[in-house]
């Protein structure tokens, strides 16, 4: 047996079975997503599901797999497995036999159906390889599927809406349990009393860049001749958001 021969089909065999199972995959989470009213950046999502599936899709084969496979080719060349029929077959129940372990019931249907993927394509790179015909093509397969499935979803998704001085005061502001809880969840001020303080909180915001925005919440108190203010700054881009500055006394009533 050409260990070197055997690797290198093996590996090749992982890569396209791994490719393949992760570009269906991702189409079919990005399909039912769209389905869902998931519009935007497409492409984008579907690489990053590509990417996502390859890398549980692709420890199993290499590892698991591709450890089967070798022992089933071992028998194979023992003469124990004599048709390719029967060396596919059994590929598509060890990889059956992985999903059942998991009590997965689409997990183990998945994995028969990429074992015996795996098989075939094994076969048809062990045939080539007698006859000594490049295995480029099954390289740039996947890649160039991914590629034009990439470029499709990318098409069909809609713009993404500008991301708004209103938009980025909002995503300041969401959530419970923070800093700018009790502030306005717009631009512009509200009074309170707390304590006896007169209070007043301010939310304004500024651009410093395409869709970049720093966003300010000031509070100023007062109670007879006591009176200080407080402020914190964020930087906010579109998902993304980044403590830019404080200044002042924290608010007595707090503490």
């Amino acid at each position: 047996m050409d260990v070197e021969s055997l690797i290198k089909r093996k590996i090749t065999a992982t890569y396209v079975t791994t490719a393949v199972a992760s570009v269906i995959l991702a189409y079919w989470y990005m399909a039912d997503g769209m389905k869902a009213g998931t519009p935007y950046d497409l492409g984008k999502g579907f690489l990053s599901w590509v990417f996502v599936y390859s890398m549980y899709a692709g420890a199993i084969v290499l590892i698991y797999g591709s450890l089967v496979s070798v022992g089933i080719e071992y028998l194979q060349r023992r003469r124990f497995i004599k048709h390719t029929w029967l060396y596919v077959l059994l590929h598509g129940f060890f990889g059956l036999l992985n999903g059942l372990f998991f009590q997965e019931t689409a997990f183990a249907v998945v994995g028969m159906v990429a074992a015996s993927f795996y098989a075939v394509i094994d076969r048809w790179l062990y045939v080539r390889d007698k006859v000594q015909q490049s295995s480029k093509l099954f390289w740039l397969f996947p890649l160039l599927a991914c590629g034009l499935l990439c470029g499709y979803f990318q098409l069909v998704s809609e713009p993404v809406p500008p991301f708004s001085m209103e938009d980025a005061v909002e995503f300041a502001t969401d959530g419970e349990g923070t800093a700018t809880e009790y502030f306005p969840k717009y631009i512009g001020k509200a009074d309170e009393m707390i304590h006896g303080y007169h209070v007043e909180r301010e939310t304004s915001a500024k651009e410093i860049g395409k869709e970049t925005y720093i966003i300010t919440f000031t509070e100023r108190w007062k109670k007879g001749k006591e009176k200080g203010s407080w402020s914190l700054s964020y930087e906010v881009e579109r998902q993304s958001l980044t403590i830019y500055g404080d200044e002042g006394t924290y608010p007595p009533y707090y503490q």
